[in-house]
């Protein structure tokens, strides 16, 4: 076996202090490692937008009755953004050994009102000076709608397709989203906040669409959110298109019948998408389904732990 230099001094100070693992005995070939997946729980998950409103305190206790290792935050849900909030949830994950893993906001730059393109921008940048507050790594970022289905039950009921605003076209659509994150990127590397681009509707309901965004923002701060549950026809192919480039993962269930619609997703093979990209970060649950929030997360998340950990 070949070793060079920089290789050699590692592996000598290694054993030098009695560390050198058998696996890293020159001749020998590597132990295949299983990729480190933490699972963790949207506060999502206990709250469809549906009175009462769960406190993100509440699901921070529930995350550590689980055994999981982290909450991934609604920012809809929070009860305010004072400083004295955010330092009270800080400190309340952090004494009960949960990470805050991501800030799940809602924004939308595809307008052709720059104004509205403006707004959007300006709460991007605020939430991710709320995350940084939090020590919350990532957000995550939508990359806008038409909005010409008014409701989202009517945009469901067309399986998330809806036209363009007349006289526009897609085109013009991408143009608005890549200047309006392009414009967000110096504040998250300052922050070291990224931004997690999920496939929630609109301009990033496809792969292609996805993909199209980020290959035009080369930069580390702007990754992937895979939700398991958005793309509603042919799973497992478009989840294997955007995988490299993922670094956060929100992973539905449907315990009741779903919310809106209900997909049946085998765990195993979307674990084994994950894993053959070498995939290492947070798989957040979404429960989306009309069982009792408890018991739904609680099965969801024996659901995730066979498929992960296993």
């Amino acid at each position: 076996m070949k070793t060079n230099r920089r290789n050699f001094l590692s592996v000598a100070g290694l054993a030098s202090v009695g560390l050198l693992l058998p696996s890293m005995k020159p001749g020998m070939p590597s132990i295949p490692q299983k990729t480190r997946v933490k699972l963790a729980v949207s506060t999502y998950s206990y709250w469809h937008f549906k009175e009462p409103k769960v406190s993100v305190d509440t699901v921070i206790d529930k995350a550590t009755r689980l055994g999981i290792e982290g909450v991934d935050v609604l920012h809809r849900q929070m009860d305010s953004e004072s400083k004295s909030y955010l330092n009270k949830l800080k400190r309340h994950a952090f004494v009960n050994g949960i990470d805050l893993v991501c800030l799940s906001i809602h924004q939308d730059f595809v307008s052709p009102d720059e104004e509205e393109r403006e707004e959007n921008i300006q709460h991007t940048l605020r939430c991710l000076e709320i995350a940084a507050d939090m020590g919350i790594p990532s957000i995550r970022l939508n990359s806008g709608r038409w909005g010409t289905r008014k409701s989202f039950d009517d945009l469901m009921a067309h399986r998330g397709h809806e036209e363009p605003i007349p006289g526009y076209d897609e085109d013009n659509a991408f143009g608005w989203a890549i200047d309006s994150i392009e414009k967000c990127l110096p504040r998250a590397e300052e922050l070291g906040v990224v931004m997690a681009l999920e496939n929630h509707w609109g301009l990033s309901s496809t792969p292609e669409g996805m993909l199209h965004i980020k290959k035009a923002i080369d930069s580390p701060w702007l990754g992937l959110l895979m939700d398991t549950g958005n793309f509603l026809e042919d799973p497992y192919q478009k989840l294997e298109m955007i995988a490299p480039y993922t670094v956060f993962v929100q992973a539905k269930t449907y315990f009741g019948g779903g919310e809106w619609y209900t997909l049946d997703l085998n765990y195993k093979r979307i674990a084994e998408i994950l894993e053959n990209v070498g995939y290492q970060g947070y798989v957040s649950l979404e429960f989306e389904g009309k069982e009792p929030a408890d018991e739904g997360v609680s099965k969801s998340i024996y659901l995730l732990r066979e498929a992960f950990h296993s």
